[in-house]
């Protein structure tokens, strides 16, 4: 079982350091940190959406947002998409293609970011969700992985982590989120650092 444990830290290793000899992904986190901040320096919020874990992704960046991350601040605007009474219904009655792009539609406002997550960038209903937001001035990042699928196209800025699994795509996307929102807190909040 040892081997186990060690080859799995030494696959997370490897992604990360593919990841940071990136100029261009950097780059682009960079742009996320840049879209964040300015969507909250002119009283916006942000959106986000996935399925399964990233779902669990999803609210752990909106909660870190209208919470506290590192330091005690004023809560900044952010939901997760996919609350479960508003998910049933709409499955139901439209199909689960559109149980983000409906939300996206009834909640979001120009000048709001989306971050819209899937491991394979191919998720339907996450796709639709970047198509509304698209049509409402709403800007969007997607956190993808393998090929970054349909979703790399249509996001506004796509951030494709260097492998094949979800297990170490999404360990990769909860490192992005946690540096997004650190970078936007000292961005925001200079006095707490």
């Amino acid at each position: 079982m040892k081997n186990v444990w060690l080859k799995n830290f030494e696959d997370s290793n490897l992604v990360i350091t593919k990841f940071m000899s990136s100029e261009a992904l950097i780059n682009s986190c960079m742009t996320f940190t840049d879209l964040l901040t300015e969507c909250y320096q002119n009283n916006n919020k942000a959106l986000s959406c996935g399925n399964g874990g990233s779902h669990c992704d999803a609210m752990h960046f909106a909660e870190e947002l209208t919470g506290q991350f590192s330091k005690p601040r004023r809560p900044l605007g952010a939901m997760a998409l996919g609350e479960a009474s508003h998910v049933t219904c709409t499955a139901n009655d439209y199909g689960f293609e559109h149980v983000f792009s409906r939300q996206v539609e009834a909640l979001g406002k120009s000048g709001d970011v989306l971050v819209a997550l899937s491991t394979s960038g191919n998720s339907k209903n996450v796709i639709n969700a970047v198509k509304q937001a698209k049509k409402m001035n709403i800007k969007t990042v997607g956190l993808l992985g393998k090929s970054g699928g349909e979703l790399k196209e249509l996001v506004d800025v796509p951030i494709i982590v260097p492998a094949q699994t979800s297990d170490r795509i999404q360990e990769m996307h909860i490192k992005i989120i946690h540096t997004v929102i650190e970078t936007v807190e000292r961005a925001m909040f200079p006095e707490n650092y």
